[in-house]
């Protein structure tokens, strides 16, 4: 099967979404801005991925939490915010590399504080949390 980000052979991975034929590769997941979810072990393409809520781009200047830089102008696949606060924006490479740090257990909003709510949307977009 063709992997439709990279276009070669050997594709494993199927959009969850039924009757969607998209096939990628594991690796090729986040160049095509395909999302996997981990626990539950589904994978969507561009097209279905899940996407979050909040109905607002970032404020001009918004800077990402943990590396400091800009966020952008407006909400994308490699910007997630807080589900609780929703003023916490973070690029999803500094988000995913803290939540591989910090743990299930103490991976959180570092604005809020929230992590129930925090967590459980992460999860829903993608990031993998390792229980610690």
């Amino acid at each position: 099967q063709k992997c439709y980000v990279c276009g070669r052979g050997g594709a494993a991975i199927v959009c969850y979404q039924p009757r969607c034929e998209r096939r990628f590769h594991l690796p090729c997941a986040p160049r095509g801005q395909c999302l996997t979810q981990y626990g539950c072990y589904r994978a969507f393409c561009s097209r279905h991925r899940p996407r979050q809520t909040l109905e607002r781009d970032p404020e001009p200047q918004t800077n990402c939490l943990l590396c400091l830089e800009s966020v952008g102008r407006r909400k994308s696949f490699k910007t997630m915010v807080c589900p609780a606060c929703q003023h916490a924006w973070f690029h999803r490479s500094c988000i995913q590399g803290h939540a591989l740090r910090a743990g299930s257990s103490a991976f959180q909003c570092m604005l809020c504080r929230n992590k129930e709510d925090f967590q459980a949307e992460m999860v829903r977009m993608g990031i993998r949390i390792p229980i610690r």
